[in-house]
């Protein structure tokens, strides 16, 4: 059965924001959310919500490089909770790792350094993540 999937990207002044299908496994970006110290403003994460009627949500979990826990791990999932809390969907965490400096990569190599907004690299880790979900599915 099809399903319909919401990523985030989960940061203190932005979180990126992706939608895919469970039947292609492919993720395209969504425009970002700002956000102030990490609390983005919920009515624009509910209209994109109502708007893609998502099955489930997925948070990227941002894991130092040896997989320990750092400060932004435990916003990420206060952030999850709060969506669950909010929006009563069920949500999953995936590890993060390296998402950013491949979305990176993959603005540059498209567009070269000006290519490098802020919110074109969460909207392209939230695809990484949902797609690296995908995978592990």
């Amino acid at each position: 059965m099809a399903q319909t999937i919401i990523a985030f990207d989960f940061g203190t002044y932005s979180i990126g924001c992706a939608v895919g299908q469970s039947i292609t496994g492919t993720a395209q970006g969504l425009p970002a959310f700002k956000a102030q110290d990490g609390i983005p403003n919920w009515e624009e994460i509910g209209k994109v919500l109502q708007e893609w009627k998502p099955d489930l949500l997925v948070v990227g979990l941002p894991l130092k490089m040896d997989g320990t826990e750092q400060p932004l791990t435990l916003r990420a999932k206060k952030f999850a909770n709060r969506l669950n809390g909010r929006f009563n969907l069920p949500v999953e965490l995936q590890d993060e790792r390296l998402t950013t400096v491949e979305a990176k990569a993959e603005i540059f190599s498209r567009g070269g350094y000006k290519a490098l907004k802020k919110d074109k690299v969460d909207s392209i880790s939230a695809c990484l993540i949902l797609e690296s979900w995908f995978e592990n599915q």
